[in-house]
């Protein structure tokens, strides 16, 4: 008996290759079954992560959306301004300014591309902060000139403005090869539609309608537009003349000495000239022989009129000339020189005449007095208007009052540089040189 049971026994314990293989086989088998079931259960574990992550952000993205319709963003006065109706507001804004300043908006430091709050307007502005203070500025206006004319009893039929809206929002539609829908977004939002925003606009043109009525109501007699006129002369009428600048050039580390130098020699060819022209000479023919090579082919020609500016305008003209142009005794034939050191020129001037449209001025006059006189008037109902900033991000409300000054500071000198451009690309002059080295 214990014989079979160490035969037993022994045989239990030799297992032959074969045994071997398979019971290797069974163990990786068993772990792949366990691996299997781990990558299974984090399978479960990530996938429930993602559903979750998703319905999170689908549910922001409700209430976002929810918010932006139904909350109150901001307060002015007693009205609750919505996201949506804000940033219809707040678009408006931007597409102005960007459409007037267009290609001065890189000298102003505004690059369109990038996120305004990251662009500084001024030390303490940043471009969003100037924009949020034009859209507060611009709902303040709009919803108390409605206050008021809902007093006042002044209504307005929008639908004809309404009508050119809508053909716009076709129009550009059209011309980019987008949905209407995808405009009202692009212009103004998103979460712009045309049944969202129309409200908006038809208040803002009732608006528009009512200050055109104040303006109307407050046009000045003939008197007060005669008062004006005599005040401000030299921005109405206009004047033709002749002028042909010697130019020089100097280093930019040149001496006042060698300045003056150079200021001398132009003095000096300037005032042959002007002899000449006041001894009978042809100004325009002076200017052939006086102008630099590659510039002759300016003056002369078949008209004649290279040196010719004919209703030229104060703020147009060259400062170094403005001044003697516009002065009351100028008569015709008036012949000078006037030097332009700022820029190294001497300048030949003749003038011709000074002539004032007086229709025209009287009706430019009219309107800037009417218009004066009803934003005082419209400034005066804006004053009631508290801004309360219901979602905190209207960060322009917290800078000190001398930081928002100089911003409108900016404001105007962007509107000099504007100026100053359109200035430029109407009054071209040529030259001949003197360089002090």
């Amino acid at each position: 008996m214990s014989n079979n049971k160490q035969t037993e026994e022994k045989n239990e314990k030799v297992m032959t290759k074969y045994d071997r293989k398979m019971e290797k086989r069974r163990i990786e088998e068993e772990k792949e079954r366990k691996a299997q079931k781990r990558l299974k259960i984090g399978s479960i574990a990530i996938l429930a992560a993602i559903a979750a992550a998703i319905v999170i952000s689908i549910g922001l993205s409700a209430y976002n959306k929810y918010s932006a319709l139904h909350n109150a963003y901001i307060k002015i006065g007693d009205h609750e301004i919505t996201r949506v109706e804000y940033d219809y507001y707040y678009n408006n804004s931007v597409n102005s300014y960007v459409s007037m300043y267009g290609s001065l908006l890189s000298y102003m430091g505004l690059d369109t591309t990038s996120d305004f709050s990251k662009q500084q307007y001024t030390d303490n502005m940043t471009w969003k902060d100037y924009f949020d203070q034009m859209a507060v500025s611009q709902i303040t206006q709009v919803k108390a000139l409605v206050d008021d004319a809902a007093a006042q009893g002044f209504t307005y039929d929008a639908a004809k403005d309404m009508s050119a809206f809508d053909t716009q929002i076709a129009a550009q539609a059209e011309t980019e090869s987008i949905s209407q829908g995808e405009v009202y977004t692009t212009l103004y939002g998103q979460y712009a539609t045309e049944e969202r925003i129309r409200p908006f606009a038809e208040e803002n043109m009732l608006a528009t309608a009512y200050f055109e009525h104040l303006t109307e109501i407050n046009k000045p007699g003939d008197d007060e537009v005669q008062e004006y006129y005599e005040a401000n002369k030299n921005s109405y009428d206009k004047v033709d003349y002749r002028s042909f600048p010697f130019r020089g050039e100097a280093a930019e580390d040149a001496s006042e000495e060698d300045i003056a130098k150079v200021m001398d020699e132009l003095k000096g060819k300037a005032e042959a000239m002007e002899k000449a022209v006041k001894a009978g000479d042809d100004f325009e023919a002076l200017c052939v022989e006086n102008a630099i090579e590659d510039q002759k082919a300016l003056y002369g020609g078949e008209d004649g009129e290279g040196s010719l500016t004919e209703g030229g305008s104060y703020s147009a003209a060259p400062a170094a000339i403005a001044d003697w142009l516009f002065e009351e005794a100028r008569k015709e034939g008036d012949t000078t020189i006037l030097p332009d050191e700022a820029n190294t020129n001497y300048y030949v001037v003749e003038f011709i005449k000074r002539s004032n449209d007086e229709a025209a001025t009287n009706s430019s006059i009219s309107s800037t007095l009417a218009n004066e006189k009803a934003g005082e008037y419209m400034n005066g109902l804006t004053e009631k208007y508290e801004v309360t900033d219901v979602a905190g991000d209207l960060k322009y409300l917290t800078i000190p009052e001398t930081s928002t000054e100089t911003a409108e500071g900016t404001e105007q000198a962007g509107d000099e540089t504007g100026a100053a451009a359109e200035e430029s690309t109407q009054t071209t002059e040529t030259e001949s040189g003197t360089a002090a080295e």
